[in-house]
C-alpha cells in the first residue's frame, strides 16, 4: 500500500491550514486507489511534533540524530511514499515552521513523491513555487498538479472582518477535480520510485 501524508505545513494560532488538510483528506478518501486500498492517506501536523529551530549538531545528511524529537519526525516521515504539502504563502514564500521541519531531516525525504495545496491571497502559489526548488534538493519528485485555493473565493467565513476568524475552506468544485488529478500523479510516482527507497539487493556471488 502507497502512504500518503497530508503535511499541515503552518504552525500558526488560528491558522486555516486545518480546514485546508480536513478537505484534502476528505477528497482522497473517495479516490479510487483510496477506496480499493492500493492507497491511504494521513494528515500530518506539524503543530503536534512541536520541533524547535534545528537544534541537530550533526548535519541532517548523516542520519544520527540527538534528540527525541528529531527522531520521532525522522520515524513519522520516513513511513511515508509521498506527500501532499499544504502551505500558506507568507511574504512571498512559505512558512519558516515548514522549512524547519524539512531541513531537520534528509534522507527520510530521498526518491518519494509530492504534491502542493497553496492557500492564501495569490493562491499560495509563490509558495509552492519555493517548495518546488527545496524538493529537488531532498531528492523529492513533485508532480505537476497543483492546487491553489484563494482566501476570497474557496474559504467561508462567519466574520469577515475578522482577521483572526480562520474561516472554513469550501471551494469550488474544480478545485476538487484539480486535486484527484494531483493525487493520481503523487500515488503513481510514489509507487514507481518505491523500488528505489528498497534496501540494496545482495550481491551476486562469483
Amino acid at each position: 500500500m502507497i502512504r500518503i501524508a497530508v503535511v499541515v505545513g503552518s504552525t500558526r494560532p488560528g491558522r486555516r491550514g486545518e480546514s485546508v488538510a480536513r478537505w484534502v483528506a476528505n477528497t482522497a478518501a473517495a479516490h479510487p486507489a483510496v477506496t480499493d486500498g492500493r492507497a491511504a492517506v494521513e494528515v500530518v501536523d506539524l503543530a503536534t511534533f512541536d520541533l524547535p529551530l534545528l537544534d541537530e549538531p550533526v548535519p541532517a545528511a548523516f542520519a544520527s540524530y540527538a534528540h527525541a524529537h528529531t527522531r520521532r519526525w525522522a520515524d513519522t516521515v520516513a513511513g511515508f511514499d509521498g506527500f501532499v504539502f499544504v502551505t500558506p504563502e507568507y511574504n512571498h514564500s512559505f512558512p519558516a515552521a515548514l522549512k524547519n521541519a524539512i531541513d531537520f531531516l534528509y534522507t527520510e525525504w530521498h526518491d518519494k513523491a509530492a504534491g502542493f495545496v497553496g492557500y492564501g491571497i495569490h493562491g499560495g502559489t509563490r509558495a509552492v513555487e519555493q517548495l518546488r526548488q527545496i524538493m529537488a534538493e531532498v531528492k523529492i519528485a513533485d508532480v505537476h498538479t497543483q492546487v491553489a485555493l484563494s482566501m476570497f473565493a474557496d474559504f467561508t467565513f462567519t466574520n469577515p472582518a475578522d482577521p483572526t476568524d480562520p474561516g472554513t475552506c469550501t471551494p469550488g468544485p474544480h478545485h476538487a477535480d484539480a486535486l484527484t488529478a494531483m493525487l493520481d500523479e503523487v500515488i503513481a510516482w510514489s509507487a514507481a520510485l518505491k523500488p528505489l527507497r528498497a534496501p540494496a539487493a545482495e550481491p551476486l556471488s562469483v
